[in-house]
Formats: structure tokens, sequence, C-alpha cells
């Protein structure tokens, strides 16, 4: 006899989801940041009543990301990298919850109609949704960091992306390496300040175009070209890597970084939601891998490996034919 518990934690998955966006609200990870505290001092430090901190707190250790001893709680080491301190992932918990979660509420009428829900956006909700992108882009980008060795590359070029995370994260890897970015014209200011923080506003030009129609040319020997994909129609991708190979050198490598849809056995999960998260946000598209991979080969494009970061999109390498 089979036990139901795999369809019971997916029923239900939405209550750990919204207990982990309170608990992020309130500022239970970061009273837990110096060290274990039972639930009084937790409620002290937080201003939330001792009763729903025990709820919080004991749906967190359910979930694994405190630990509990003798009635004191502390944090597990993923909670401590990434829900307190620089890594904080609390904009994108707070775009989750004050954005996204509210929209799936539209989805039954988006699987109905194949119709994206209504975003009803005005300035402050826009802020949200972007502190919130950009926090779980800088994820993306220090995942990227760490599965990929940038020290062998010397002139990259970043076409189109969301966020400069991704190349100040080669740039700081390797110090000799420099960064051409052409992005939509938008994004100048932001790329701007990104790169002043950084300290690597030398190592770097911006070139404003927008991203389906920009031809950078040249021979680049690392081309980026992130969370691009998702975001335009098949044929406007096609030129967009076309124009990404036409600005290669011979032998360069292409890391193309989004959500796709795969064809093994068992679907990787975080690519399958994302794929009903763009399209009721939006109606942006997840594609098939496979689809992908027929534009890279159309375009001069030959994958050689597949990198699957951690509670991040995957990214195809590829080589310039």
């Amino acid at each position: 006899m089979t036990a139901p518990d795999r369809i019971v934690d997916l029923a239900i998955g939405y209550m750990g989801a919204k207990q982990l966006f309170a608990a992020s609200r309130v500022g239970l990870f970061r009273a837990l940041a110096e060290g274990s505290r039972t639930v009084a001092a937790i409620a002290a430090t937080t201003g939330v009543s001792e009763q729903m901190v025990r709820v919080l707190a004991d749906a967190m250790n359910a979930e694994g990301l405190l630990d509990r001893h003798e009635g004191r709680y502390s944090l597990a080491p993923d909670a401590a990298e990434y829900l307190t301190g620089e890594n904080d992932l609390a904009p994108f918990l707070t775009f989750l919850n004050e954005i996204s979660y509210g929209h799936w509420l539209q989805f039954d009428t988006t699987v109905d109609t194949t119709t994206p829900g209504d975003l009803k956006m005005d300035e402050g909700r826009w802020q949200t949704f972007m502190a919130g992108v950009m926090r779980y882009n800088a994820l993306h980008a220090a995942m990227l960091s760490r599965a990929f060795d940038f020290t062998p590359y010397r002139d990259m070029l970043d076409l189109g992306g969301l966020s400069p995370e991704f190349a100040i994260g080669a740039l700081r890897a390797n110090p000799t390496l420099t960064a051409r970015f052409v992005f939509a014209p938008m994004a100048t200011q932001g790329i701007t300040d990104a790169l002043a923080a950084a300290g690597l506003a030398s190592r770097a030009t911006i070139e404003p175009a927008e991203t389906e129609t920009a031809t950078p040319t040249g021979s680049h020997d690392l081309v980026m070209v992130n969370h691009v994909v998702h975001r335009f129609t098949a044929e406007q991708n096609k030129v967009i890597l076309t124009n990404a190979r036409a600005a290669a050198g011979e032998g360069a490598t292409l890391l193309l970084l989004d959500f796709f849809l795969d064809d093994d056995d068992r679907q990787r999960r975080i690519d399958a939601l994302h794929a009903g998260e763009y399209f009721v946000i939006d109606g942006t598209v997840v594609y098939p891998e496979s689809e992908v991979r027929g534009w890279l080969a159309g375009a001069g494009w030959q994958v050689r490996e597949v990198l699957a970061l951690p509670g991040s999109p995957r990214v195809l390498v590829a080589d310039a034919g």
C-alpha cells in the first residue's frame, strides 16, 4: 500500500511558505543571528507574541531551517547564510509574499484561459518587485561563481541580462577579466551604480541597446546571456543568440542562464514551478531545453555541459563553433 505523504506535503506547501515569509518579515531569523534563544527572548526582540513565535519557530524547525534543543532555537547553516546578514533573501521573500503569492490566486483563471493574471502594480509594488527579483538574481550570480571557473577568460560580453551581479561575480573571480555590458537603456544607471559600489568601474564598459535588436559584434572569449530567454519569443531568441555568436571569437564560451523544461524522466522541480510563476505573472515562457538547444545550434553554438545551480536556474554552457 502506498502512502499519501507526498500528496499531502505538496497540498499544504503554501502553509510552510507563508510561515517562512512571516518569520522573515518579523525578524525571527535575525533574532537568532548571534546564537540560540528561547521563545521568550525571541518574542522580546521581535515584538511578536510568544504564542506566535512558538508557532513560527516550530514550523521553521519542522522545515529544517531552525534547530531546537531544550527549548532553545538556533539557525541551521543554510538559514544562517541566506536568511541573515549580507546574503539575506528577505527582499525576495517579501516579493513572494506581497506580489507573487497574491498573484497565484489568479492561477485557476490563467489555466482556464491561458492568460496571465493582472499584476495591478503601483510604484510601491514595483519597488518590492524589483528588490525581490534583484536579490534572487544575486543568489543566482553567487551560485554561478561557485560552479563555473572564470579564470581562463579575458574579455567578457554580458548581453541583455537583468542584473549586473553575474558579471561582477566574474570580475571578482578573475582580476584580469574585463566586461562589456550591452543592456537595455533603462538598466544603465543600475549597472553604473553597482560597478562603482564594487570598485570595478575601470574594468567595464556599458553600451545601452535593446536586447532583441542589439548587434554588439566583436571577438569576446566569454559571452553571458542571463535571464533573457524566457522574456522573448522564439524568433527573437534566435536573433539574440545569433547576435551573441557574432560577438564571440572562435572557441569562445557562452553561458546561457535561465529556467528550462527538460525531457528527463523526472522534471527538475524549480524549473517547472517557475514555468507557472513566469506565465501567471506576465505571460513570459519557460522554454523546453531541447528547443533552446536547437536555437543554439542554428546560431553556431554547441552545448558542452549543463550546470544545475542550487536554488537557481540551470546554465547551458556552449562553445562557439
